[in-house]
C-alpha cells in the first residue's frame, strides 16, 4: 500500500515540476497563457492529474479510451456549468440530426421535450404521432427510457436514445402530475415528416390554422394556408399553437408579420450589439380578417413569440392556459471540427417589454382542458370561436 501511495505522490511531483518548468518557459518567452489555453496553469494540471489518475487506477483504465470523446465530454462539462440547459454541445452527429428536424423529417416518436428544474420534460407531442397517439402530455417528466433512469443526463442524450430507425421499439417512463406512480409507454418509432400547418374549415366561416412547430417550410406553409381561408370566405380565424415548442426564430416572425403592418414584434437583449435587436412588422398584410390565438402550457419560444406580439399589438384575443416560459434565444456556432455548439445570446421581449422566460405569457381569456381531436369536446377551441363570432359581430 506504501509503495503505491509513495509512487503516486513522487508521480504528482515529477508532473508538478514539468508543469512548473513549462509555465516558467512560457513567461520567459514573452508568451500570455491567457492567448493560448483557456484555463489557468493550475486549471490545466487538475486536467491533467485527473487523467493521469484515471487511466492507471480505474478498474476500466486499460480501455482504450478515443481522445475526442475526452474531450468532448470536457466541453460538455464546461457548458454544463453555465447553468442553462438551452446552451448545448453537439458533435457532428447530433449536428446533422438537428438539420435534419428543422427541415423536417426524421426517426423517432414525435416528441419535444426541454430540461427544467434538473427534469426532462415533455413540451408536446407531435400530432398525429406515435407520442400523440400513445397520450404523452406536455410537462409529462421522462424518467426511465427502457431500463436506465435518465437523472443527470443531457437534453441531447435523451434526444439521441428517443430517436432511432423507423418499425424500431423503445418503452419510456413517465411521471405526471397527481398521478400516484410511474406510467408506462410502449412506443414504436416512426418516421416524423412535419407539416407545420394545418388548415379546417369549421361552421359559420371560422378557418381553424393549427400550427405544429416553426421550421424552415412553415411561413410558406402558412402563407398558402392564409390564402386558401381567403379563398373559401373564412369571416376569421383561431390560430392554435398549443403544444408548440418553437422552433426557428425567423420563422415566427414572418408569420406575425403576416398578420399585422407596423409595429414591434420581439425585441431580444443581450451582451453583444448582434444580440439587441428590435424586429418590426413590415408594411402590408396576409389578412386582415378577425383573429384569435390558442395557447397552452406545451407553447413555447416561438410560440410565445407570435402570442405575446399578437395580444400587445391588439391584433388577437388569446385564449387557453399560461405558456410554457422558454423566453430566450439561441444561436448556432459551428467549430472547426464540425461540431457546434447552441449558445443562449439573448432573452426576448413582447412589444409590450415583457420578459417570458421562466414566466410565461398569461391569455387574455383563461380557460382550462387540453386539445380534442373531436373539436366539439374541445373547451379551449369553442371558447375561442366564441371570442371570435365576438370580433366578427
Amino acid at each position: 500500500m506504501w509503495k503505491r501511495t509513495r509512487d503516486l505522490l513522487i508521480g504528482v511531483l515529477i508532473g508538478s515540476v514539468l508543469m512548473g518548468a513549462w509555465v516558467a518557459t512560457r513567461a520567459e518567452s514573452g508568451t500570455d497563457l491567457s492567448s493560448v489555453v483557456p484555463f489557468s496553469a493550475q486549471a490545466l494540471w487538475l486536467m491533467k492529474q485527473t487523467r493521469s489518475l484515471l487511466e492507471p487506477y480505474h478498474v476500466d483504465g486499460d480501455k482504450p479510451m478515443e481522445e475526442k470523446k475526452l474531450l468532448y465530454g470536457a466541453v460538455r462539462g464546461i457548458l454544463q456549468a453555465w447553468g442553462d440547459p438551452y446552451t448545448r454541445f453537439l458533435d457532428p452527429a447530433q449536428l446533422k440530426e438537428e438539420e435534419i428536424e428543422v427541415q423536417g423529417e426524421y426517426g423517432g416518436l414525435g416528441i419535444y421535450i426541454a430540461q427544467k428544474d434538473g427534469k426532462t420534460l415533455v413540451v408536446s407531442p407531435i400530432e398525429g404521432t406515435p407520442a400523440d397517439r400513445a397520450g404523452l402530455k406536455p410537462n409529462d417528466e421522462i424518467v426511465k427510457i427502457g431500463e436506465e433512469v435518465i437523472l443527470g443526463w443531457d437534453q441531447d442524450r435523451v434526444v439521441k436514445t428517443l430517436r432511432g430507425a423507423a418499425g424500431t421499439s423503445v418503452t419510456i417512463w413517465i411521471r405526471r402530475e397527481k398521478v400516484d406512480r410511474l406510467l408506462k409507454f410502449d412506443l414504436k418509432r416512426e418516421n416524423i415528416s412535419l407539416k407545420t400547418v394545418k388548415l379546417e374549415k369549421l361552421d359559420k366561416g371560422v378557418a381553424y390554422l393549427r400550427l405544429s412547430f416553426f421550421n424552415e417550410k412553415t411561413a410558406e406553409e402558412m402563407r398558402k394556408a392564409i390564402s386558401q381561408a381567403n379563398e373559401m370566405k373564412a369571416k376569421g380565424i383561431v390560430l392554435d399553437l398549443r403544444n408548440n415548442p418553437g422552433g426557428l426564430l425567423n420563422a415566427a416572425t414572418e408569420i406575425v408579420d403576416m398578420f399585422v403592418d407596423e409595429g414591434i414584434i420581439v425585441g431580444m437583449k443581450g451582451r453583444f450589439e448582434r444580440a439587441n435587436e428590435v424586429i418590426y412588422a413590415t408594411k402590408g398584410t396576409q389578412t386582415r380578417l378577425p383573429l384569435v390565438v390558442l395557447v397552452n402550457e406545451g407553447s413555447a419560444s416561438a410560440s410565445e413569440i407570435v402570442s405575446g406580439a399578437l395580444k400587445d399589438l391588439k391584433r388577437a384575443r388569446v385564449v387557453g392556459k399560461k405558456t410554457f416560459g422558454k423566453g430566450s434565444v439561441q444561436t448556432l456556432f459551428h467549430l472547426s471540427d464540425g461540431s457546434a455548439m447552441f449558445i443562449t445570446i439573448a432573452r426576448y421581449y413582447t412589444p409590450s417589454g415583457l420578459v417570458i422566460v421562466h414566466v410565461g405569457l398569461k391569455p387574455d381569456v383563461v380557460v382550462e382542458g387540453e386539445p380534442q381531436k373531436d373539436h366539439r369536446k374541445d373547451a379551449q377551441l369553442q371558447k375561442a370561436i366564441q371570442e371570435l363570432r365576438k370580433a366578427i359581430n
